[in-house]
């Protein structure tokens, strides 16, 4: 089967291609725009909601079907500080993480939506000097897959590897119909959530007959420079390599000043492009982010600066402001070039391991 979506495979070729030549900007924080909004109950259900039988209020992703408008302002907003690629507003648009608002059977609508809605900013600022490219955003769930909820009863688990890939699945087959570029599975805490998402997108490409590229981003929780589940980078590298992502990358939980050894060494070990789109600093006592553009684009520009970088963006905290401060720092400087591949057998458990001659 070809791609049914017109000119995404000639887009996929010239974004790859421009990652090998110039840093690329991604967007920043869905949230932290939203909450601008400063959205009630009603609010969040509009009209087409406006008798769901319970609270929808911080579902952000349901604004795709309540209001449209306001996801298209912030891809807009996003776009006019000068990203190159815009996320969907799909980051919880699952079947698992919707059951908290009793939204599951939307899932797959939220996706294709979604895709649409950025697809047609992304189209509608793209010039022949600056194209513009839609990533489809994957959230981890709100389930692990590697940890037990009860501390009392270690084996216990929440979820399953196979409800995980049905659900990213179908969000995933939402955001390839309707018209994403990549699917960007992103703050992954847990690598065996991440590697059912894997699973569920390839088996979906597989199916329909052509693939969009992949791009991981994960979550190191803390200064212990490990995931969630306990793995180093690279040991989440060694076991979601085998995916062939277009980008590796690091988001959320740190600030720029935390955050970069961790891109340091997947820049040192990837064979791809790399991403980072750090927090706007820690949460303050009152859950907000101090961080100015500012003082993030110091750390962002020493990166680019270091060859560390191939994607630069935003994630908690950040806003317009902070996305068309990297897009000016980072303008003209040279991207980071992939590691070259060794011949070597890599494994992981929590820690990584190289068989080498």
């Amino acid at each position: 089967m070809s791609d049914p979506i017109l000119g995404r495979q000639a887009r996929i070729a010239e974004l790859k291609q421009l990652l090998g030549e110039k840093i690329l900007v991604l967007d920043g924080a869905a949230g932290t725009f939203i909450q601008g909004y400063e959205l009630d109950e009603a609010g969040y259900r509009a009209e087409r909601f406006a008798d769901w039988g319970q609270d929808i209020k911080g579902n952000n992703d349901i604004l795709i079907l309540s209001r449209p408008d306001i996801v298209s302002d912030m891809h807009n907003a996003y776009l006019d500080a000068g990203a190159d690629i815009i996320e969907t507003n799909t980051f919880s648009a699952t079947t698992i993480a919707q059951a908290d608002y009793g939204m599951e059977a939307l899932a797959y609508e939220l996706n294709v939506e979604g895709a649409k809605l950025a697809r047609a900013c992304a189209d509608e600022a793209s010039t022949d000097d600056k194209p513009r490219f839609v990533a489809g955003a994957i959230g981890p769930t709100n389930r692990t897959a590697s940890i037990s909820p009860d501390v009392n009863d270690p084996g216990k688990r929440n979820t399953s590897f196979e409800e995980l890939a049905s659900a990213y699945g179908e969000a995933a087959r939402g955001l390839v119909e309707g018209g994403a570029d990549t699917i960007l599975i992103e703050t992954i805490f847990d690598t065996l959530n991440a590697k059912a998402a894997i699973f569920a997108v390839q088996e979906l490409f597989e199916e329909l007959g052509f693939e969009i590229p992949i791009q991981l981003s994960v979550t190191i929780t803390d200064q212990s420079g490990r995931t969630l589940s306990g793995q180093t980078t690279e040991a989440f590298w060694n076991s979601v390599r085998h995916a062939s992502p277009l980008s590796v990358g690091v988001n959320c939980a740190l600030g720029p000043d935390l955050m970069r050894p961790y891109v340091a060494e997947l820049a040192r070990i990837a064979d791809c492009f790399v991403s980072t789109y750090p927090n706007a600093g820690l949460p303050n006592a009152f859950g907000g982010y101090d961080e100015t553009p500012e003082m993030m684009t110091e750390h962002l520009e020493e990166w680019a600066k270091s060859g560390l970088v191939n994607i630069v963006g935003g994630c908690c905290g950040t806003t317009p402001a902070h996305i068309a401060a990297f897009a000016k720092a980072v303008a003209g400087l040279g991207p980071r070039e992939a590691a070259k591949a060794d011949a070597a057998m890599r494994l992981s458990g929590l820690e990584p391991f190289a068989l080498t001659d």
